[in-house]
Order: structure tokens, then sequence, then C-alpha cells
């Protein structure tokens, strides 16, 4: 039987003695996918999948999805290539900021995998932060808030409004799509969503996609979200993975938001990501 272990008090297993390479048994589905739900953030170690058996692994958890405005691999469109090359100094990184991914499109990502082939001696972690955790902690006052105003969502990156700085743009290696005016398009969601299976009700904001709440100007909503944030990205509710080939991360899009570290220029770094859809979050 698999054994499992703790990251930390609020967030993140590490699972052993569980291959993934092969046919994956009910009862391993079974298993993972209710781990997932409750830690949020799963780590397989000296997985080194192949595409498509990372591929047979994402759809333990929910169909496959492709991702809008991010190019993915020529070779299978259902896979990112999350590179940095050695060359790429001092530029922005795929996902260098607090964020659960695609948060503006009516349906988002339910999750992701990420499976590590090249890493840095040093650096490129990621840290996830647990959003139910940071939704059972808030004052009485944004509890109350969050619980009664929508939030409006929008695809700043790729739209035309909000469109990022050059020097803000992820490295060269992630193409993306830039300068469409639907991604300008606003999407409501509840700022409270509940996870399917556990009932566990969870923070859903988004500081990248977030412009504000329902009812209120941006003027008007920047505090209450700038209190927000300032809670539910604390790292007592968080976990950071350093990477080594051949892990396999899952991790539930959300109930949890993440950060790429941006901290090792000259070095190479490559990841394949595969993602999963569910129906609409409520």
């Amino acid at each position: 039987m698999p054994s499992i272990k703790r990251i930390t008090g609020f967030i993140g297993a590490e699972i052993s003695d569980l291959r993934l390479d092969g046919d994956i048994a009910e009862e391993a589905a079974v298993f993972l996918r209710s781990k997932l739900a409750k830690h949020h953030v799963l780590v397989l170690r000296d997985q080194h999948l192949s595409i498509e058996q990372q591929k047979e692994v994402t759809k333990v958890f929910g169909p496959l999805m492709r991702l809008p405005y991010v190019l993915p691999m020529e070779s299978d469109p259902d896979v990112i290539a999350v590179l940095k090359e050695a060359d790429e100094v001092n530029v922005g990184v795929f996902g260098g900021d607090w964020h659960s991914d695609f948060s503006f499109l009516e349906n988002p990502p339910a999750g992701s995998i990420l499976s590590a082939v090249e890493i840095p001696e040093v650096g490129g972690d990621t840290v996830w932060a647990n959003q139910a955790a940071a939704y059972r902690s808030l004052p009485t006052h944004l509890g109350e808030f969050v619980d009664s105003h929508r939030a409006v969502h929008v695809g700043k990156p790729y739209g035309v409004k909000y469109a990022p700085s050059q020097r803000e743009q992820s490295s060269a290696s992630i193409k993306m799509s830039r300068g469409d005016p639907n991604a300008d398009r606003e999407t409501l969601h509840p700022s409270v969503i509940t996870e399917p299976t556990t009932g566990e009700k969870a923070l859903f904001l988004n500081p990248i996609y977030v412009t504000k709440f329902e009812g209120l100007t941006e003027t008007e909503s920047a505090p209450f979200l700038d209190q927000l944030y300032k809670h539910c990205t604390r790292p007592d509710i968080s976990c950071r993975h350093r990477w080594q080939a051949g892990d396999l991360v899952i991790w539930d899009n959300r109930m949890t938001m993440h950060y790429a570290t941006n901290d090792y220029d000259r070095s190479r770094r490559l990841l394949y990501r595969t993602t999963f859809e569910r129906d609409i979050p409520r």
C-alpha cells in the first residue's frame, strides 16, 4: 500500500511506494483523488513518466483540458512545456506571481500536473498556498464580505486593457497569445467556492485576474483585495517544493494558489504540464 506523509501542517502530502508508469488500478485512482481532495497538493518522487503516462495519470482526476492563450507542444496539444532556457536572463517566468490558473475562464481548470524533466541545481521552487485554510482563518468582517460578494475576473496578461510590459512578460521559450480583446471580458465567480467531494470551502480570488468585486469599483475593491491577498498567501498556510528530476506534482487549482520562483538565471529548467477539468466551481 502507498504511504503518505504530510509536508506542512496545512497543505501538501508526499506519497511513496506508488508507481504511476503503468496501468493505474481503480483502487489507486480512488486513493489519489481522495488524498488530493484532503491535501490539495500531492508530490510523488522518482516517477520519470513519459508524456503519455503523465496524460493517463491526469485522466484519473478529470478529462484533459487544453488551455487557451499558451502554445502547447507541437507534438501534443494536451501538454505545455514549461521551459526557461539558461540564456534567458533577467526576464519574467511563467507563473511568477501568486495566482490560480486561468480563473477568468467560465470554467477554470480544476487542477494540473507537473512532471520535472530538467531542474537547476539550485532554485526554481514552486510554492502553494491553501485557500481553504485562508478562508477558515479570515477575520469576521472579511469572511462576511467575501461570502456576499462575487469577484470579477479578467484575462489581463492576454488582453488589451491590462497588457503587461515587455519586461513583465515571461520567458520567450513559452509562447503566449497577447492583445486579444476577448480576454478583457469580465467573468463573475463566487469569492468562496466548495470542494465537491469534501464540502470544504475556500477563497477563490486571484491577484493576477481579479479586478474588483461585483457592485464595487476597482478603487473601492482595492482595500479589500489588499487585505485578502496578504492573508491568503501567508507562509504558514503554504508549502514550498524543491524540484528533483522525476518529480510528479499534482495540485487542485481551485483550492490553492501557487507561485513559481524565478531565482535560477543561467540554468535550464523544463517541466511538462497537463491540466484536468471538472464542473464549474460553485
